[in-house]
């Protein structure tokens, strides 16, 4: 019989870890019952979008009710107007990978718990172990907060920051998240201007 203490020693063999491309790493996402609240809640998980070798690396918050829907990161208002503010910098959605911290919608789009983050942190480093991107774009509060958790977006947007993720020292860039000038439009020019930082970062790595 199996014993829970004893867990730990099949760590070796994680199916997460051992994943050996996003295909079968986002294989495992859709059929992820780790948080049973959200798999109950969601139509279908959100792993992510985009090509292995894309050189930017969007990180949202969680999926919303178009995205359940859909199966797809932001193709609701937000995304839209995310695929405006690409378009502006000279970026093709096409181009670029885009993914959130928890893989499946909260219930009524509540805030996220510190255990569903947690449960979904070792698919998202998987994600960046496999597109070894050269800028991680951290969308707002909430992704922020996941890889520095004392900073504040409002006093660290368009400062880049590194940090040590698996074996590969990453390059990150907070900014507001789309959606923030989606309900707010004063903040849209703040917003635009920020987007031109991930050029600007970019054209220097």
């Amino acid at each position: 019989m199996f014993d829970p203490s004893q867990e730990d020693l099949f760590a070796p063999f994680d199916p997460i870890a051992t994943s050996k491309n996003l295909e079968e790493l986002h294989s495992l996402i859709r059929d992820c019952t780790r948080c049973p609240e959200l798999a109950g809640y969601r139509t279908q998980a959100v792993p992510g979008v985009g090509p292995v070798n894309a050189r930017v690396f969007f990180i949202g918050e969680a999926p919303g009710r178009w995205e359940d829907q859909h199966g797809e990161p932001f193709v609701g208002a937000a995304g839209v107007y995310l695929t405006e503010l690409l378009a502006k910098i000279g970026l093709d959605r096409s181009q670029v990978f885009i993914t959130n911290i928890v893989k499946c919608r909260p219930p009524d789009n509540r805030d996220l718990r510190a255990a569903e983050i947690k449960y979904c942190a070792p698919y998202l480093e998987r994600q960046l172990t496999f597109v070894k991107a050269d800028l991680v774009v951290l969308l707002g509060r909430v992704a922020l907060e996941r890889f520095f958790p004392k900073e504040k977006i409002t006093e660290v947007a368009c400062q880049p920051r590194r940090k040590v993720i698996g074996s590969r020292e990453i390059t990150f860039l907070p900014v507001l998240h789309p959606a923030f000038g989606i309900r707010r439009e004063e903040i849209k020019p703040e917003i635009e201007r920020q987007f031109w930082t991930i050029k600007e970062v970019l054209d220097e790595l």
